[in-house]
C-alpha cells in the first residue's frame, strides 16, 4: 500500500467516525440492522425458528430437556460484568439452544420465581377457578449446561504494526485497531447421576476501531445486554456458538463411559492403600456354583453345576471370555464375574 493511498483511507476512516458521532442524534432507527447483530440472531418458537445463523448446528429431535446454570459468583462472571459491562450469558445461550432444537430449555432462573408465585396465588385461592396451577405440571431438567468464559481480553493485538507508514493523526487510527479474542467452555451434566456427559471449548475473535470515546459497534447495552452491539460482546457470543456447535457434534456421536467390570461410582480402579475397596463387582459377586449354572444356561457348559473347577468348566470360561472380548484367563476373575451377573 502506497503512503498516499494509506493516508487517504485513514482520513476516510476518521471522516466516517466523525460523521457517526456528529449525526447520531438525527439518524433514523433501523430495526433488524445487520451491524447490530451478533451470531445469536433471529428468533425461535417451539421447534421452529426464523433468521437463524446458518452456522448453527441443528437437530431433528432434542436430546432432552436442559437448564442453564451460570455461576454468577465466579471470577470470570465478575470480570465479564465489571470489565466489559456485559450481563448474563444465559439469554444468548437460550436463544442458540432453542434455535438448534437439540435441547428443550427449561427455566430455573427468574421466570421460575414467577412460576412459584403463581402457584402460591393458586393455593391462596386468589386465582380464578380452572387456572390449573396445581402440582405435577413442571418439566424436569434432564441435563444442565454450565457456561464459562475462559478469557476475554480486549486489545490483545492489533494490525497497527503493518501501518507504520501512516503519519500524524492517521497514526492514531492505526494504534486504535484492537483484536478482541474470547474462549469459552460449555459443560453438559446429567442431572440424575451428576455425571458430566459432554464438554466443549469454543473461541472467536474480531477487530474493532477505537477513536477516543468512539468504538465501532457502539457502547454496552441493547436487548442482549451488550452482546449485540459491542465488539467484546459479539466475540464472546461467537465463542459460545462455537463451543455449543462442538458440544452438539460430540453429543450426536455420544457413547457412554463405562467402568466395564464394576458399577460406576462404586469404587474406582485406582486403589489407595488402606482404603476400603468394597462395592463394584464385589458387592454383586456370584458364587462359583452360580457362575457355572449361568454358563450352563448360556450353552457354554454341559452337565450340572457342582461348584468345582474342572477342565470342562475352564474351557467354558475361556470360550465365554473369548466371545465377550475379555482377557482369556480360564478363571472366574472380576471382569468375567461382572459380565455373568448381568444374565
Amino acid at each position: 500500500m502506497s503512503w498516499g493511498v494509506g493516508l487517504a483511507k485513514g482520513v476516510g476512516l476518521i471522516a466516517l467516525a466523525s460523521l457517526g458521532i456528529a449525526g447520531c442524534e438525527n439518524l433514523p432507527v433501523k430495526t433488524g440492522d445487520e451491524s447490530a447483530k451478533t451470531v445469536a440472531t433471529g428468533s425461535a418458537g417451539g421447534a421452529n425458528s426464523e433468521n437463524v445463523n446458518t452456522g448453527l448446528e441443528r437437530c431433528a429431535r432434542p436430546f432432552g430437556t436442559v437448564a442453564i446454570v451460570e455461576d454468577q459468583q465466579s471470577e470470570w462472571y465478575r470480570y465479564l460484568t465489571r470489565e466489559y459491562h456485559l450481563t448474563s450469558t444465559v439469554p444468548v445461550l437460550r436463544l442458540l439452544i432453542q434455535q438448534s432444537n437439540c435441547f428443550i430449555v427449561v427455566d430455573r432462573g427468574r421466570a421460575m420465581n414467577n412460576m412459584m408465585q403463581e402457584r402460591e396465588l393458586m393455593q391462596s385461592g386468589e386465582l380464578r377457578a380452572g387456572s390449573n396451577f396445581g402440582k405435577g405440571q413442571m418439566v424436569s431438567a434432564d441435563y444442565s449446561i454450565t457456561p464459562e468464559v475462559l478469557f476475554s481480553q480486549k486489545g490483545t493485538g492489533g494490525i497497527g504494526g503493518g501501518l507504520g507508514g501512516w503519519v500524524g493523526v492517521v497514526a492514531a487510527v492505526a494504534g486504535s485497531i484492537k483484536t478482541n479474542e474470547a474462549a469459552t467452555l460449555l459443560m453438559l451434566t446429567d442431572n440424575r447421576s451428576g455425571v458430566q456427559v459432554g464438554v466443549a471449548e469454543g473461541s472467536a475473535s474480531n477487530t474493532d476501531f477505537e477513536l477516543g470515546g468512539f468504538v465501532a459497534g457502539g457502547l454496552a447495552g441493547g436487548g442482549l445486554g451488550g452482546y449485540t452491539n459491542t465488539p467484546q460482546g459479539k466475540v464472546i457470543a461467537g465463542a459460545f456458538m462455537d463451543s455449543y456447535n462442538q458440544l452438539v457434534r460430540a453429543t450426536r456421536n455420544y457413547s457412554p463411559q463405562s467402568m466395564g467390570d464394576r458399577g460406576m461410582g462404586t469404587g474406582g480402579r485406582l486403589a489407595v492403600e488402606g482404603a476400603s475397596q468394597q462395592g463394584g463387582y464385589q458387592g454383586q459377586k456370584m458364587s462359583f456354583k452360580q457362575a457355572q449354572q449361568t454358563l450352563i444356561d448360556l450353552g457354554y457348559l454341559q452337565g450340572t453345576a457342582d461348584g468345582k473347577m474342572g477342565a470342562k468348566t475352564r474351557d467354558a470360561i475361556q470360550a465365554y471370555q473369548r466371545d465377550l472380548g475379555l482377557p482369556v484367563t480360564g478363571v472366574l476373575d472380576a471382569a468375567t464375574n461382572a459380565e455373568l451377573t448381568k444374565h
